[in-house]
C-alpha cells in the first residue's frame, strides 16, 4: 500500500526542488554546517531582533530570548540548530543553568516531557550544568 504524502511534505519537497534548481549546492545543506559558520548572530542583527531597535522599551533581549526558547520547546525541540543558537545568547545575557532548566522545565506542562527532555539535551550541549556562572 502507498501511503500518499501530506500537503506539507508536498510543499517542503517543492520548496527543496525549486533551491536545488536555483543553487544545485542546496542540495546536500547542512543545518549542522551552517551552524558552525553562524553560531550565533552578529550583534547589530541580534540588536535589530531581540534589542529595543524596533520597539523602545517594551521588551528587553532576555525576554525576548525567553519567548523564543519557549516557542521552539513548544514545537518539539526540533529545531537543534536554533535552540542551541538560542541557548548561546542567553549565556551571552549571563544565564544561568539553572535559570535556563526552570524555563525549560516550566514548558513540560504544556510542550509535553519529550519535547522539554530533548531542549535539556540541547541546553546542556551548550550550556555547563556544573560550571558555576557566577563572577
Amino acid at each position: 500500500m502507498i501511503q500518499s504524502r501530506s500537503p506539507f511534505e508536498k510543499m517542503i519537497q517543492a520548496a527543496q526542488d525549486m533551491a536545488k534548481a536555483m543553487n544545485p549546492s542546496l542540495g546536500s545543506f547542512s543545518t549542522q554546517e551552517a551552524e558552525a559558520m553562524w553560531p550565533t548572530m552578529s550583534k547589530d542583527w541580534m540588536e535589530m531582533m531581540f534589542g529595543n531597535a524596533l520597539n523602545k522599551d517594551v521588551l528587553n533581549a532576555k525576554t525576548k530570548l525567553l519567548l523564543t526558547l519557549a516557542a521552539l520547546t513548544m514545537r518539539g525541540a526540533k529545531n537543534e540548530s536554533v535552540l542551541r543558537q538560542c541557548m548561546r545568547h542567553f549565556l551571552e545575557t549571563g544565564e544561568k543553568f539553572q535559570e535556563t532548566s526552570e524555563k525549560i522545565g516550566l514548558m513540560s506542562m504544556f510542550a509535553r516531557i519529550p519535547a522539554m527532555t530533548r531542549a535539556m539535551e540541547l541546553a546542556s550541549e551548550v550550556m555547563d550544568p556544573n560550571e558555576d556562572k557566577e563572577t
